[in-house]
């Protein structure tokens, strides 16, 4: 029987090679790797500031911790979307208030998100779904629009100079992607980058934020500021106190410990050097899906465009027309019993006990509850060949056809 992964990372003799040259370097903490990894990412993003961490979760924690937001606040979420994006808003104290999918879509309703706002909003956290962008542009305009800003009630000296609502995108999904010709994190306030071990591109587990903060911000005083909180709040990381006589340090405030280390860069830098090829072969597997299940009459097929943005190609989102919640669930055994390795992406916020303990419900959000009930995630990775995406597309269609 085969055996195809779900989504297994690319690791190869270069990445083998990168990790080890920083171990033997005797340097694996924070330090060159990870500095480096931060210029490529401003490079390519066209940002002005970038900082790499441990993870997504992390590092947009601590943008919303940088902005004040805090107990009353209220942060503007999608209903449909990974826990990480609800689960900072109560680390903070805040309260995530969700907003549901706009009809046939994994992104959010973005005509929704006015109604939603209050004197309370201090972040709009939109996110993107399997590669595709939201619409960044539509985001900002509505937060500058005046009897939105009329609305908003600061708290901190950051957010007096802002003088908004915040715009934070959740951009986990989408390091690659298009929008509007230039590649996404340089369209907001702050993006978010996951490089967890399932991503397009990985450093096992890692995430990065850019700044593109209007004036009178600096970009690089904010990078730097957090850069401080990420390390306990010392004023100079390890490979700074190595320098001769520079031991002594000093602590301005009580920082968490969440840097990237060179290990973790290495590979992400390696990744960074074939990461044009690594999309190309990711958007063949997923036109080659289409084709396959074009002709499947229960398919509904995955866009990967729209008119502002193209994906990366991160997920192929497949949704079986007529099937309910059991129906999916009984396909991904079928498939399972073959060797293949699915998902789902993702259960929405209300369905999670944590959540549902809180008073969301499920019901409120229809269309989230529609997206999800018959969503399968199909294996997409750099090293999955043609002959088993074929098998996979002939086993789903024999599998869908045998519930007519």
């Amino acid at each position: 029987m085969r055996t195809i992964p779900f989504s297994p990372p690319r690791i190869d003799d270069k990445t083998i090679q990168a990790v080890t040259e920083v171990l033997k370097s005797g340097w694996i903490t924070t330090g060159p790797k990870t500095r480096l990894l931060e210029q490529r990412i401003n490079e390519y993003c066209e940002t002005p500031q970038s900082l790499c961490l441990n993870s997504w979760t992390n590092a947009a924690e601590l943008v919303l911790r940088w902005f004040g937001v805090g107990e009353g606040d209220e942060v503007i979420i999608p209903a449909y979307t990974y826990a990480a994006t609800a689960n900072i808003v109560k680390h903070i104290g805040a309260t995530p208030i969700l907003i549901d999918c706009a009809m046939d879509s994994f992104l959010i309703d973005l005509e929704a998100i006015q109604s939603k706002i209050t004197s309370r909003t201090k972040v709009i956290m939109p996110v993107d779904i399997g590669g595709l962008p939201i619409d960044y542009d539509f985001v900002m305009e509505l937060v500058k629009k005046n009897d939105v800003k009329s609305l908003f009630n600061p708290s901190t000296k950051n957010q007096e100079l802002l003088g908004r609502i915040l715009v934070l995108s959740d951009a986990a999904h989408s390091f690659g992607a298009d929008y509007k010709g230039r590649k996404v994190g340089n369209q907001t306030d702050v993006a978010g980058f996951s490089f967890h071990a399932v991503k397009n591109f990985t450093t096992a587990e890692g995430g990065a934020v850019t700044f593109n903060l209007p004036e009178p911000f600096n970009n690089g005083e904010i990078r730097a500021s957090l850069n401080i909180s990420a390390l306990h709040g010392q004023t100079k990381d390890a490979l700074s106190k190595t320098q001769a006589g520079q031991w002594r340090y000093d602590i301005i405030e009580a920082g968490y410990k969440c840097n990237m280390t060179d290990i973790h860069a290495a590979i992400g830098l390696v990744e960074f050097d074939r990461y044009a090829e690594t999309l190309n072969r990711r958007k063949e597997i997923c036109d080659r899906y289409t084709t396959n299940l074009k002709d499947l009459s229960k398919a509904i097929l995955p866009g990967f465009s729209n008119p502002y943005s193209d994906s990366c190609y991160h997920l192929y989102m497949l949704r079986i027309q007529g099937f309910e919640e059991n129906d999916r669930d009984d396909l991904i055994t079928d498939l399972a019993l073959k060797g293949i390795s699915t998902n789902v992406h993702f259960q929405p916020i209300p369905l999670l006990s944590y959540y549902k303990n809180l008073g969301y419900k499920m019901s409120d959000y229809p269309n989230a509850w529609n997206q999800y009930k018959n969503e399968i995630s199909l294996p997409v990775y750099y090293d999955l060949s043609n002959d088993d995406v074929d098998f996979i597309c002939d086993s789903i269609i024999e599998a869908v056809n045998s519930k007519a």
